[in-house]
Order: structure tokens, then C-alpha cells, then sequence
């Protein structure tokens, strides 16, 4: 049976024709194995050459097999194809002669049993399947060793190329595996290196724990000692305390002894001094009524200001009023006295006592607690600051309290001398300025002057 087809799907036998070629091989030996390349090809050719039979001529199974496309009858068709070239002789010597006559030349040589050595062994074997010459087998055999060892040598040249690719991939996994024995050979360096590195700190690290754990002894050793002396200091002071506290019991008595003395004594000089003030007073009343003086609508320092002085606004005047509620001091004392004027270097007393403040707030402050102690005492006040230029929207002054500023080319140091010489002899002037120099000035022509600190310490108890 033939090799084109597996045992079960072999059709059954047919009966010869009637008027069939009786010239037909009578051959009954069993169909050789064909390879599967041969195989394919005679299926393909038989396909092609189909529809070149007359329809007499045609098994009837081919029939409809002949109507397919060309793309498609061997692909459908090919079963039955090789069914019927099994099993009808006839069938396959008709389209083995076509097949043959469309070959040319090689199919004129494998119908002579001669197989061209340039031919495809492969075509050659289709072609002696289907004309059946003598010597066909041989052919067929031949052409199946030829595929065998072509499919042999194909697969050896595969093996070949694949020991070429494992070769190629192991001596690249060589490179790769020198290439990384390097790095674990540099990195290994390192990391000895770096041992050594870390062994020697420890050694140096062990060398300066001993030497801290030694000054650690020796540190609580004079810590005891210190503590042992500290121990015996504090009683002694303790003891020191005691006594101190006993001669701070005497001194609180005798002081309280003092304090009644002086104020007996400060009793006795008040009801004198109220009694001069009051003999002062009768004689000033009478001497104002003599002259007939009445009260001034400008004072001495309003014409120092017209004349000398920038003013940002117009100052009231104040009027004496006889208030001292300040402690025991001698700026207290000096503003207690009547129509006393007190006036006040502006930047000297601010810089020493708000020197973290800007300018503004600096001249704020301090005429707003000028304007507390104006009120509390009824004195005059000026307040002098250098540079009128440089100052914009400064708000009112306080009641009682001129604000002056020097003008271009002038100081306030100026400024201050002048109120000071315009005033009559006799009023108190009290000028408060740290500056020696205007301190000098103004006692020269009768003030009083005093430091900015006493103003300061004035406004806080304020």
C-alpha cells in the first residue's frame, strides 16, 4: 500500500473499468515509503494538473475537488488526491503523463530511468512515483536517502550552530565571570584595606577609652575632694550667714531708731520750710500787686522757639499745679518746686533708655511719659530733639509738654542753652542731659542739671 496514505484511510480496491488500458502496470508489490517532502510534492503536482483532465477521465471524488481554487485543492483536496493515486492506476498514469509532459527535460529523463545529478532529488522522486519507469523505487529510495541526508546534514549544521552559540555564550560567560572575579578581587582588596583601616580605629578607639576611662577616674576623684571642700565651705558659710543675719537684726533696729529720728526731724524742718514758703508767698502777692503784673500770654521759651526752634505743632502752656507723689529724689525734689521748667535733651535720654527702639518709637515713649510727669507736677516742659527735617507726621504733643526740634545748622545742645538764657533769674531750670558738656553749660547760667538715668528711672516708676 502506498505511503501517501495511513492504512486506515485507504479506500477499498475498484473493479477495472470496462475498456480500461490493459497495458497497465500489474505491479502488486507494496507501495515503497515515501518521505514526507516527496509525499507533499506529488500532492501538489497531482493538484496543479487536476483540472487539465477531461471530466471523463476524472475519478468522481476528484470531481469536486477540481473546482476548488489553486491555493486551496491541495491543501483541501489532498487526501482524496492520494486516495485515488492509490487506488486507480489508470487514474494516476493519466495525470503522471501530464505532470511528466509539463516537466520538459527532466521528466523525459526520469521517464528513461535516468535521474539528472543537478535535479531536485526531491522532484525527481514525484515524477518516478507517477510515471513508474524502471528502476522507480531506486529512484524513490535514492531521493529519500538524499532527503535523509539533507535533513541529516541540516540537523548537524543546527547541532554545529547551536556548540558554535554555547561556545560563543560560554566563553562570554568566561569573560563575564574573569570580569567579575576582578571586581571581587579589587573589592576583597578594599575590603582588607578597609579592615585594616577599622582595626587600627579600634585600636585607637580602645587607646582613648583607657585614657577617658583613666580622666574619669581622676575626675571623680577631685570631684570628691571638691565636694569634701565644697561641704566644708557651706557650713562655714552657713555659720558666716548667721552671723551676718544676727548684725542685719541690729542694723534693721537701729535703722528703725534712725528713721523715726529723721522723721521727727524732717517734721520740724517741713513746718519751717512751710513756713518760709508761706512768708515767700504773702511777699510775692504783694510785690505782683505793687508791679501790677499780670499773667504773661507768652512764656520765655515760646520766644526761644519762635525764634530758634522748629515746632511740629502748637504747644500748650501748662499751669502750676503743686503735685509730688515721686519717691525721696533729687530730680522729685527740684520738679516739687513752683513754676519750675523742665527741660530734656530728647535723643540723649531716649538712646540710653529705649536704645532698641527706632527713632519714632524712641521719641513716642518718651513724650508720652513727659506728658505723665506733666501732668502729675504741672510743670513746664520742653523736649528738644536735633534735626526737624528728618521727622514726619509726629503726633500732638501731651498737655504741658512743647516738643521742639533744632533747625538746619543748629544742635539741640544749642537749643537747650538758649531756652536756659532766656529764662529770669530765680525759676528753676532743670535740664536733663548725660552730655557733660551741656551739663557744664547750663550750670554755668543758673540750672539745675541732671542725668538721664534719673529721668528714666522718673518715667518707669511713672
Amino acid at each position: 500500500m502506498s505511503a501517501l496514505l495511513n492504512p486506515d484511510d485507504r479506500p477499498e480496491e475498484e473493479a477495472v473499468p470496462e475498456g480500461a488500458d490493459l497495458t497497465l502496470e500489474t505491479d502488486i508489490s507494496p507501495e515503497p515509503v515515501l518521505p514526507e517532502a516527496v509525499r507533499q510534492r506529488i500532492t501538489f503536482l497531482a493538484a496543479a494538473a487536476l483540472p487539465s483532465l477531461p471530466a471523463d477521465e476524472m475519478p468522481v471524488p476528484l470531481r469536486r475537488v477540481a473546482r476548488f481554487a489553486p491555493n486551496r485543492r491541495a491543501r483541501l483536496g489532498g487526501r482524496d488526491i492520494a486516495a485515488q493515486l492509490v487506488a486507480d492506476p489508470l487514474f494516476r498514469q493519466r495525470i503522471g503523463a501530464r505532470i511528466v509532459a509539463d516537466s520538459g527535460d527532466l521528466g523525459a529523463a526520469v521517464t528513461s530511468g535516468v535521474a539528472p545529478a543537478a535535479a531536485d532529488p526531491v522532484e525527481v522522486a514525484a515524477l518516478a512515483y507517477l510515471a513508474r519507469p524502471d528502476g522507480w523505487r531506486e529512484l524513490i529510495g535514492a531521493a529519500g536517502d538524499a532527503v535523509r541526508a539533507e535533513a541529516d546534514s541540516a540537523a548537524v549544521t543546527a547541532q554545529v550552530r547551536a556548540a558554535e552559540q554555547r561556545a560563543a555564550r560560554a566563553e562570554h560567560d568566561r569573560a563575564v565571570a574573569r570580569v567579575e572575579a576582578d571586581k571581587l578581587r579589587d573589592e576583597l582588596a578594599r575590603v582588607r584595606e578597609e579592615l585594616g583601616q577599622v582595626r587600627e580605629e579600634a585600636r585607637s578607639s580602645a587607646k582613648a577609652l583607657r585614657e577617658a576611662q583613666a580622666a574619669q577616674k581622676r575626675a571623680a576623684d577631685l570631684l570628691a575632694t571638691e565636694k569634701g571642700r565644697a561641704s566644708r565651705a557651706t557650713l562655714d558659710h552657713e555659720a558666716e550667714l548667721r552671723r551676718l543675719r544676727s548684725r542685719l537684726a541690729d542694723a534693721e533696729s537701729a535703722a528703725a531708731t534712725g528713721k523715726q529720728a529723721a522723721k521727727d526731724a524732717r517734721a520740724v524742718d517741713d513746718a519751717r520750710l512751710w513756713l518760709l514758703l508761706e512768708t515767700i508767698g504773702q511777699a510775692a502777692s504783694g510785690l505782683r500787686r505793687e508791679l501790677a503784673l499780670g499773667p504773661a500770654d507768652k512764656l520765655p521759651a515760646d520766644f526761644v522757639a519762635d525764634s530758634s526752634a522748629d515746632k511740629p505743632g502748637a504747644p500748650e502752656r501748662s499751669r502750676a499745679r503743686a503735685q509730688d507723689t515721686d519717691d525721696p529724689g533729687r530730680l522729685d525734689q527740684l520738679l516739687a518746686l513752683p513754676r519750675a521748667h523742665l527741660i530734656v535733651d530728647g535723643y540723649n535720654v531716649t538712646k540710653r533708655g529705649f536704645a532698641d527702639m527706632s527713632l519714632e518709637q524712641q521719641r513716642k515713649r518718651l513724650i508720652t511719659g513727659l506728658g505723665g510727669i506733666a501732668a502729675q507736677t504741672g510743670d513746664e516742659i520742653t523736649v528738644v530733639f536735633d534735626g526737624a527735617e528728618r521727622v514726619h507726621g509726629l503726633p500732638p504733643a501731651p498737655r504741658g509738654v512743647r516738643v521742639l526740634f533744632s533747625r538746619k545748622g543748629t544742635t539741640a545742645d544749642e537749643l537747650i542753652r538758649q531756652l536756659v538764657r532766656a529764662e529770669p533769674p530765680g525759676r528753676p531750670v532743670v535740664v536733663v542731659s548725660s552730655d557733660r558738656e551741656v551739663a557744664d553749660g547750663v550750670r554755668r547760667h543758673g540750672a539745675y542739671p541732671m542725668g538721664a538715668d534719673s529721668l528714666l528711672r522718673r518715667l518707669a516708676r511713672s
